[in-house]
């Protein structure tokens, strides 16, 4: 089965190896070289690196629509083509090329968590339980039809960063079955129930931004999920505070933002509810993460003082 595989960051590789594995592996498309950090200077991207050191053919479109997409995958004529964080919608013309269509590796049991970013909103809404799905895809966000889903229970203290490397596995466990499957004729198709359906749009710095109406519970869920980024952030007299650590309390809160403790056991602070949330390891603007206790001694920070404010 000739293989073209589409996708561009780390959460692609394990996908790509089940691909070189199972079936010929003829071209990879990948989204252009990117500038990074602070030199500015184009990066890899890191299914490009690995297809590099093995000698595949790498592809990279600036665009995809009018034909372009489309003319790549003719030149390497798949009979399949598999898609795993690509970054980009394949246009029509380019999903028809491949005799068997195009698969899709989703971290999501679809039509759950829809969009860009299914694994750090599973933990941001407090899910307990996620998957993959293999879905055939069509031109719209997410809305082909099923055709093999894997699941996956989520860890009480799971980050986003850290669900997205299980469901990564998962995914290339899911795919190379999938992928048997369908070069023996077998592998099922399910229509989505649309009605199910939500959405999980890609993240924004403003995510991340702390609003302490929430409770405590809910903000730990979102710091976890947004691990590494954009994080759990708010401000204090004006200057960024990122939250790196913390705990959520059940009860103790007065008014949302407001500091009801702040010493050795680190910062309590008022949220929804009459929560508390307890933050333990922080990072100002500028400096490293530190303690949170170490935050208060050097800043002074103490009871009745305001958060985000």
């Amino acid at each position: 089965m000739r293989i073209v595989f589409l996708g561009t960051p780390e959460f692609a590789l394990p996908i790509l190896e089940t691909c070189a594995r199972v079936g010929q592996l003829v071209a990879i498309v990948a989204q252009p070289d990117r500038p990074v950090g602070r030199s500015g200077k184009p990066q890899r991207p890191a299914s490009k690196r690995w297809a590099e050191e093995r000698g595949i053919p790498v592809e990279q479109p600036e665009k995809v629509k009018q034909g372009r997409l489309a003319a790549v995958l003719q030149r390497h004529a798949p009979d399949v083509a598999v898609v795993a964080a690509y970054g980009r919608i394949l246009p029509g013309d380019a999903l028809s090329v491949p005799k068997e269509g195009s698969l899709n590796v989703h971290a999501s049991l679809l039509p759950e968590l829809r969009g860009a970013a299914p694994a750090q909103w599973a933990v941001a809404r407090g899910y307990s339980r996620t998957g993959v799905t293999i879905m055939q895809m069509d031109e719209g966000l997410d809305t082909g039809d099923i055709r093999l889903q894997r699941a996956l229970d989520i860890a009480p203290d799971e980050t986003g960063e850290s669900l997205l490397r299980k469901l990564s596995a998962l995914g290339a466990e899911a795919l190379e079955d999938a992928l048997r499957r369908l070069e023996r004729g077998d592998l099922q198709r399910l229509p989505q129930d649309h009605s199910r359906a939500t959405l999980a749009p890609p993240l924004t710095r403003e995510d991340g931004r702390v609003d302490f109406s929430r409770t405590s519970r809910e903000l730990d869920q979102r710091r976890r999920g947004f691990t590494p980024w954009p994080g759990a952030w708010t401000t204090v007299g004006g200057a960024v505070l990122k939250i790196h650590r913390a705990l959520p309390l059940a009860s103790g809160g007065e008014e949302p933002g407001k500091v009801v403790a702040a010493g050795a056991d680190g910062i309590d602070v008022s949220c929804g509810d009459g929560t508390l949330w307890r933050l333990l390891e922080v990072q100002p603007e500028g400096k490293r993460p530190m303690p949170a206790p170490a935050y208060v001694a050097g800043r002074r920070l103490r009871a009745g003082d305001r958060l985000g404010a």
